[in-house]
């Protein structure tokens, strides 16, 4: 009895861990991933501990690679944030190869689409830039010219030229590209080369009131005219459709934090390659949410906008309406562009966002996806008759489950981190998304990470649905091994580099 009340009250001992064992963590993880999971250089979401099951949104082949974090760029991000902080050249030498897989999967509308290809069929039904083996196709003529929402809705070109920046993919395949090719001094002239297309496309792409649409398969030669989009401020329009009206409406679009990840790109390539376009360029996109915030009494942002800045549809479940979640990301864009050009203008929209958000929270300290215009109500969406489509509601009683429906408030962290800029003190952006560890991490993440890898260098998992896959036929099967998650890896190579990083700094 002496004995159980003793180890009851001792708590665990963590154990201590060192950054040689970080080190040698890192550069085995890496080895293991870049050796055995990449395909050309890229990453599929997920693979059975033998690689013989590959699977990302479908069941790709086995030279296709995902775009789509956490595929290709989420990986070679991690590689890069692992030689960062080893200075191991084989985690730069992998980062390298991932690049290389980004920009030879890039099309001539400037961006990439969720995935992309290299076996020889797919690629000649895409207009790559590139050959497999990086070397620049003179393409004597492909789709290019004026830029705007009214020649990208056509979608011409959406089957051979499709560039998204949904769901962060032409953004994070960019922002890996500067990266390399900073860490490189842009002496890979095939990734900076790719990088500066990118970029240009971007800022060709933008509206003249700092907005972007969601995709593009032409390359913007020129910027949408302002003849066609003139800066107007969000407004509200005289009524609004409560059933979808199977159009995709555009132009300006927030889903999906689109917008935060644009601007965020653009500031990193300003903060890496000292070229103030690129300033400029993320200053108009914060412009853009200063005039996009909608008057009161819901003064905060839509998911997506027309050309006359009123919230429209999108998809069959995501209505006219104010978004919780995207003005939660447009705060914190606001926020880090503050911080990063002293400019104290971007600041007064988050306050106003805030105190509205606030007196608009739900139970369980959580916002609402959607709430409807002007009346304030939250919105939901059941499923129809028969299972088929999706009809408005105010209850969440029989939510359908294909989204999510409220989100996490993280406006005490907006709030504290404002005030601080206010103050002029040091901030350090907590990350947004969701993640496994603590940031910064701690040691007993540390360890817990390095208790978990396998003696290879991998990271598995079997228990419940996370060891679970489906085969080439679709049939869901659970892999000899478990199953190995491009997530996973990425989340801790992450952890472990940050944390040799702050014990660096602190020695």
């Amino acid at each position: 009895m002496f004995r159980f009340l003793v180890s009851f009250l001792i708590p665990a001992i963590v154990h201590a861990v060192s950054p040689g064992e970080v080190t040698t963590a890192l550069s085995k993880a890496v080895a293991f991933y870049h050796g055995k999971a990449a395909s050309h250089g890229g990453y599929v979401y997920r693979y059975s501990a033998d690689f013989t099951l590959r699977e990302a949104e479908g069941i790709p082949g086995p030279d296709t690679i995902w775009i789509q974090p956490p595929g290709t760029p989420a990986v070679g991000m991690a590689f890069l944030d692992a030689y960062e902080a080893t200075q191991d050249e084989s985690c730069l030498k992998a980062a390298v190869d991932a690049a290389h897989a980004v920009s030879r999967t890039q099309l001539t509308s400037g961006g990439w689409d969720y995935s992309g290809h290299f076996d020889a069929a797919s690629r000649a039904k895409h207009l790559y830039r590139r050959d497999a083996e990086g070397k620049l196709i003179d393409r004597k003529k492909f789709p290019q010219g004026e830029a705007g929402w009214h020649i990208w809705r056509q979608r011409e070109h959406k089957d051979t030229n499709y560039s998204t920046v949904d769901d962060d993919v032409t953004q994070a395949a960019t922002r890996l590209l500067i990266r390399v090719d900073h860490a490189l001094a842009g002496k890979d002239e095939e990734i900076r080369e790719a990088a500066d297309y990118a970029l240009n496309a971007i800022m060709n792409a933008q509206y003249p009131a700092g907005g972007w649409s969601a995709s593009f398969d032409t390359w913007p030669a020129s910027p949408p005219p302002a003849d066609k989009y003139p800066v107007k401020a969000g407004n509200y329009p005289a009524d609004w459709p409560r059933k979808w009206p199977k159009d995709f409406t555009g132009c300006y679009v927030l889903n999906d934090n689109t917008h935060a990840t644009l601007m965020a790109t653009l500031l990193l390539a300003w903060q890496l390659r000292h070229d103030e376009r690129y300033l400029a360029a993320a200053k108009r996109g914060g412009d853009f949410l200063i005039t996009a915030q909608m008057p009161e009494p819901q003064p905060a942002w839509a998911q997506q906008y027309n050309a006359d800045m009123q919230p429209v549809w999108s998809r069959a479940f995501e209505p006219s309406s104010v978004s919780g979640r995207e003005s939660q990301a447009a705060m914190w864009a606001l926020l880090k562009l503050s911080a990063a050009t002293g400019d104290r203008k971007y600041l007064p929209p988050v306050a106003k966002a805030i105190t509205y958000l606030r007196k608009s929270l739900l139970p369980g300290n959580k916002l609402a996806r959607f709430y409807e215009l002007q009346t304030n109500k939250p919105l939901y969406f059941e499923r129809g008759e028969g299972g088929k489509g999706f009809e408005l509601t105010y209850s969440d009683k029989k939510a359908s489950s294909n989204y999510g429906w409220v989100w996490d408030s993280e406006l005490d962290a907006i709030e504290a981190i404002g005030r601080k800029i206010v103050r002029n003190e040091p901030v350090v952006f907590p990350r947004t998304e969701k993640e496994r560890w603590s940031s910064p991490p701690t040691d007993k993440d540390i360890s817990t990470i390095l208790s978990e890898i396998k003696p290879d260098g991998s990271w598995t998992e079997s228990k419940d649905e996370r060891g679970i896959m489906r085969d080439a036929s679709g049939k869901k099967t659970s892999p000899k091994g478990g199953v190995i998650y491009s997530d996973t890896f990425v989340q801790n190579v992450r952890a472990l580099s940050a944390w040799l990083k702050m014990k660096g700094a602190k020695s």
